[in-house]
């Protein structure tokens, strides 16, 4: 696999560019880069430092719950919201809940909604192929190649100085006045994100270390875990796993990852049907964001919902 490839698309001439749904566009520019190294490594020196501090300080109740809590509300935003619903299009949801699942995984701290749905609207274009933004395999097929497209896949790929353009890969979502709005205010959600933990930690003690020791776990912890979780379906989910299904793509299933994925890491399904609301469909497979999204649409908060058939499954069988 070469290089990543960049595309730009110019605008029709007299007709007017399409707003940017990030502030900084579709170039990384030093301040970003600052940013970013410090969003990933803070959290994951916390994470690193996780096990000696339980171990040491023990982790209580309160921080447990404060921390599980704010990961899987992020999580399921992430999954549910930025990329079965605005990536994939696999249900279609009310206002409200549009709103809901689009501030939900801005406090995952992956990066503006319109960011990342672009980059992942173009590794389905490319997946494992040249222009695919995170592909494992970038490198070639040798060991010392995989490994270092394992670390590209997991995480060197963010900094890459040019960005994927959102307006050729997401203009649905930049046309849409919540999801540009709320796409913008990445740096607000990313902020309350952090504030959340230490503000319940502190009420429910109503002491100081009751708010710091739920910043540490609740904020730290929980985003560094988040992070690595949804980086390892782009670099481990791609390189090993079963294949049940047909993809054009070496996407593979990685069981030990579901529950924390949120039913993410059933890959070789998504890849084989990307559209499909549910990504656990053979027996035993845990996916708890397609649950949710059951939910959702018994309440009559989601509709057009697009559940796999069984036919639909068969076609797509590996032989």
């Amino acid at each position: 696999m070469t290089a990543q490839s960049t595309e730009k698309r110019p605008h029709p001439p007299g007709e007017e560019p399409l707003p940017l749904a990030t502030m900084g566009g579709d170039t990384q520019g030093i301040a970003e880069r600052v940013a970013l190294t410090a969003f990933i490594v803070v959290p994951f020196v916390a994470l690193i430092a996780a096990v000696p501090a339980a171990w040491g300080w023990g982790l209580g109740w309160r921080d447990l719950v404060i921390m599980v809590a704010m990961y899987y509300i992020a999580c399921h935003g992430i999954t549910i919201g930025f990329h079965r619903c605005f990536t994939h299009g696999s249900f279609k949801p009310n206002r409200p809940l549009k709103i809901a699942v689009a501030i939900a995984g801005s406090l995952a701290v992956e990066g503006p909604l319109v960011r990342w749905v672009a980059d992942h609207r173009r590794h389905h274009r490319y997946s494992d192929k040249d222009g695919d933004p995170h592909s494992p395999w970038r490198y070639g097929e040798t060991v010392p190649a995989l490994l270092k497209g394992l670390f590209w896949a997991h995480l060197g790929w963010m900094f890459d100085e040019e960005q994927t353009d959102q307006r050729k890969y997401a203009p649905d979502l930049i046309k849409d006045d919540d999801i540009r709005r709320i796409s913008r205010q990445f740096a607000l959600w990313t902020v309350v994100s952090l504030a959340i933990p230490p503000l319940l930690g502190g009420l429910l003690s109503w002491s100081w270390q009751g708010a710091l020791t739920a910043f540490f776990w609740g904020s730290l912890v929980r985003v560094a875990l988040l992070h690595h979780v949804t980086w390892s379906i782009n670099s481990i989910c791609h390189a090993v796993g079963r294949r049940p299904f047909r993809s054009r793509d070496k996407s593979g299933n990685v069981w030990w990852l579901a529950v924390l994925s949120c039913g993410e890491s059933w890959h070789n399904l998504h890849h084989a049907d990307p559209t499909s609301a549910r990504h656990g469909v053979l027996r035993g497979q845990l996916d708890s964001s397609a649950r949710i999204i059951r939910w959702f649409e018994l309440a009559g908060w989601a509709h057009d919902v697009r559940w796999p058939s069984t036919e639909r499954l068969e076609s797509r069988r590996a032989e």
